[in-house]
């Protein structure tokens, strides 16, 4: 379990590419420098998306689980 307390959190559970991605682009936009959002999604493709789109935005990914559902669990830190 992650000790980094999430500011927001998005639940895209039931949405498929490219929604997780526009979603999270919207809600990183919102927060102020050094807030972190966590981000819950079922979207297979959102691994490989949410992973990127930290990297290329310089964002901080501090946390990635996939549970035992099949979802996923991201905290990202907004540079």
């Amino acid at each position: 379990m992650s000790v980094h307390k999430p500011t927001d959190s998005l639940d895209c559970i039931g949405l498929f590419c490219p929604q997780p991605l526009f979603q999270t682009r919207e809600a990183i936009d919102a927060l102020e420098s050094g807030e972190v959002l966590e981000l819950l999604t079922d979207d297979p493709a959102s691994e490989e998306d949410i992973k990127r789109f930290a990297k290329r935005t310089g964002h901080e990914l501090l946390f990635f689980q996939q549970m035992d559902d099949g979802s996923f669990r991201f905290l990202i830190k907004k540079k």
